[in-house]
């Protein structure tokens, strides 16, 4: 998804269908495992055929991942030359070549019913919709230098929601409006992100830098524009939940299983943020304080493309933490390692709920979001995490 430049929502969308693969499979093969069918938006029959034999459950599972991704990216190319190395290292270590074969023909079945599930949400009908244009006045969000990149995903809540009865089911409270008066509430707001970071601690700035997530960050070198290659924020906490697996020592099963849950809270806490986000279409930070404050002010973060209300960040933030303490609890203490990669130090968090607090409030330490939209943000999150986890657990 780094190679595609795939963008938040929609790398979402590419980890759901590819864990919910692997998840299926699992289903099939232990009685203990509770199945999608009644629990998930339009989940279809999926009946196991007898002449599917000889195969290896897990292995089939990850291959079943691997099909499904090769088919939904773009550079599903590389993850096919990817599988054929995986598999030929299977054989290597001991796997019979018939059972590994099988297993591949197992998890083509498996994601060809997924593939087809992927279809019928409606992503596909958005090529369709027209090209979407900035609304030109006071206070509504408009393309940021130094790209000056269209909007991301304007239709994205018109794709089937996992978990949700309808992208609007959780409508957040009205945001603050944009006004020029100096005693506004507004203004008052937006003053608050000048002079933060006008005296930034440098401890703000490193967690800017940690939760920065922007897969559309750019460099401008003076006669070219130069991508930074950088993971989305649902690619971060899709990292956590693998140290919290590994931590825990959990099966192969559980970690499927959580993996799965932690993906499709992600798509479903995009599609109602972005519900939000093309309704109130406010103003970013960037622009409003260029136009009524300071001509020369640049926030700590490249601004992403879309508008700002509500914070994405917030919302995918607070949604995971509240599905991985469902499964690890509530004081979880990890070391969060996901950024050492991208040249940043771990991070160390005593639970998940912390890292979703430090994550939200890194949008305003970078300048890139208003107060409000980060502390309704957090509260949208939690109602997508506890949707998905009562829908999944059947409590109330």
């Amino acid at each position: 998804m780094i190679h595609d430049i795939t963008n938040p929502p929609l790398a979402a969308r590419f980890f759901s269908y590819a864990c919910l693969s692997g998840y299926e499979v699992l289903v099939q093969n232990d009685s203990t495992m509770k199945g999608m069918r009644g629990i998930l938006n339009d989940y279809p029959v999926i009946h196991k055929p007898d002449s599917l034999r000889g195969y290896h459950v897990q292995l089939s599972a990850l291959l079943a991942m691997m099909e499904t991704a090769k088919k939904m990216q773009p550079s599903g190319k590389l993850i096919g030359e990817y599988e054929q190395r995986f598999m030929d290292s299977c054989k290597k270590t001991g796997f019979p070549e018939e059972v590994v074969e099988q297993s591949l023909g197992y998890a083509s079945w498996v994601s060809k019913k997924i593939l087809a599930y992927a279809r019928s949400d409606r992503y596909n009908r958005i090529s369709n919709y027209p090209r979407y244009t900035p609304v030109n006045k006071p206070g509504c969000w408009y393309p940021t230098a130094p790209a000056y990149l269209a909007a991301v995903e304007p239709y994205f809540n018109t794709v089937r929601s996992f978990t949700l009865d309808s992208a609007s089911q959780f409508i957040p409270a009205r945001p603050v409006a944009f006004a020029t008066d100096k005693n506004s509430e507004f203004y008052r707001l937006m003053m608050r992100n000048y002079t933060t970071t006008k005296e930034m601690p440098m401890e703000y700035r490193v967690i800017a830098a940690f939760w920065d997530c922007n897969p559309f960050a750019v460099q401008d070198d003076g006669h070219l524009i130069l991508g930074l290659k950088k993971i989305s924020p649902g690619a971060h906490w899709l990292g956590i939940t693998g140290i919290a697996c590994q931590q825990t020592k959990k099966r192969f099963a559980e970690s499927m299983q959580i993996h799965t849950m932690v993906s499709m809270g992600l798509m479903d806490a995009f599609i109602t943020c972005w519900d939000e986000k093309f309704r109130s279409n406010r103003i970013r930070p960037e622009t409003a304080i260029r136009q009524l404050v300071d001509p020369h002010w640049q926030p700590l973060l490249q601004t992403p493309p879309f508008p700002e209300y509500l914070s994405g960040h917030s919302v995918i933030s607070s949604a995971s933490a509240t599905i991985l303490s469902h499964y690890f609890g509530n004081q979880f203490a990890y070391k969060d390692s996901v950024e050492v990669s991208y040249g940043l130090p771990a991070r160390s968090f005593t639970s998940f709920r912390q890292a979703a607090e430090e994550a939200a409030i890194s949008r305003f330490y970078g300048g890139i979001h208003f107060m409000d939209a980060i502390e309704q943000g957090m509260v949208q999150g939690n109602k997508v995490g506890d949707q998905l986890v009562r829908k999944v657990t059947g409590k109330k």
